[in-house]
């Protein structure tokens, strides 16, 4: 069966680490600012880099097959809002791929390692849809 995880939550919340675990290839936003080993996030390239895991999910799901893990795919973002996990809903329909959406709750008091402020958390926070 070919999965697809969307692992949602705030930054800190655990997001990348329990994807890791779920195993399959690993995408993020976040990969996408990375330079030589190196987390440099440029906020007015936030969209390229949401077209750059976007695009990364369809190359892996539009593979032959023949690549390690490809029926699992994890995607790790923050997920606020229902409208950014649509690309990959119809992503998921268009290769045949059962959706898996989960929330992690920062209940270990989890470090923001990317430094995101206090008020941009807060605004992460008050915008947060769940559909039940």
């Amino acid at each position: 069966m070919k999965e697809l995880f969307l692992i949602r939550g705030l930054p800190g919340s655990g997001k990348s680490t329990l994807a890791k675990s779920i195993g399959g290839i690993h995408i993020e936003a976040d990969q996408y600012f990375m330079e030589n080993g190196e987390y440099k996030f440029d906020g007015s390239k936030i969209k390229l880099a949401h077209n750059y895991c976007q695009s990364q999910t369809k190359a892996w799901m539009s593979t032959d097959g023949t690549q390690v893990n490809i029926n699992r795919i994890v995607v790790s973002n923050t997920f606020t809002q229902e409208w950014e996990m649509e690309p990959y809903y119809k992503l998921s329909e268009e290769y045949g791929y059962r959706v898996y959406s989960l929330i992690v709750e920062n209940r270990h008091k989890g470090v923001n390692e990317h430094a995101v402020p206090a008020d941009k958390l807060q605004q992460m926070k008050n915008r947060f849809e769940v559909k039940l």
